[in-house]
């Protein structure tokens, strides 16, 4: 898949923005997961058990509500809820 695909992946099923440092037209694995990120998962969690071993060394960016990266601590309902305020 395409970076920009799996970025588009991630939105539909974590309903979490990220942005991957690399041409849009690189190839990544796939962002192959149904259900969605447990609630209380950190975020650097997140990062390091589903976007990494997908993304290899490519950079990540992770984008929450207010237009700012998270810090690592955060929690995934905390980074989900950042989008509706």
């Amino acid at each position: 898949m395409k970076v920009r695909e799996f970025e588009d992946a991630v939105l539909r099923i974590e309903e979490v923005v990220i942005r991957i440092r690399a041409p849009m037209n690189q190839e990544v694995e796939d962002y192959d997961f149904i259900r969605q990120t447990g609630l209380n998962m950190s975020v650097k969690d997140w990062i390091g058990g589903r976007l990494s071993p997908r993304l290899g060394d490519l950079e990540v960016a992770i984008i929450d509500g207010h237009f700012q990266q998270p810090h690592g601590k955060t929690t995934m309902r905390t980074l989900r809820t950042s989008y509706t305020r």
